[in-house]
């Protein structure tokens, strides 16, 4: 796993010990982290901060996305995915898509190129967060 994997998985478990849940993200320019988040939905009491949009956020205003790659623990959803389209990113690294399957074909029918590195730590921190708090992930997931 490369450090910004790491990063994205140490942003998820921020957001899980902070009483959130547990999805992480950075977003990398040039070699480097221009941007991290968590999903902050229970924490800032809203409904669109996903960790990419978080990291979005963080980030600021880069000029453009070209050349950037978002990495995220888990495949982005479609609110996610619309907006790695909306400004241009072209390469998502995602930490695994078994719990949760997300936009993988609808980034890629944009030319994102999408990569699911089917990551265990990734997996089993999202089913332990599943199993643990059915309620809140439903909510997360608009169930």
């Amino acid at each position: 796993m490369d450090d910004f994997m790491a990063e994205a998985i140490a942003q998820a478990k921020q957001g899980l010990n902070e009483g959130g849940i547990p999805i992480g993200s950075v977003i990398v320019k040039d070699g480097q982290i221009v941007g991290r988040g968590h999903n902050k939905r229970v924490q800032d009491s809203d409904p669109v901060t996903h960790a990419e949009i978080d990291c979005l956020r963080n980030a600021g205003r880069i000029g453009n996305y070209k050349g950037t790659t978002l990495y995220s623990t888990l495949m982005p959803c479609y609110l996610c995915a619309g907006a790695v389209v909306q400004f241009g990113i072209k390469k998502v690294i995602a930490g695994e898509s078994e719990t949760f399957a997300g936009a993988k074909e609808f980034m890629e029918s944009h030319g994102v190129e999408v990569l699911d590195l089917n990551l265990d730590e990734c997996k089993q921190m999202m089913s332990n967060f599943i199993q643990e708090k059915p309620e809140l992930w439903n909510e997360d997931i608009g169930k």
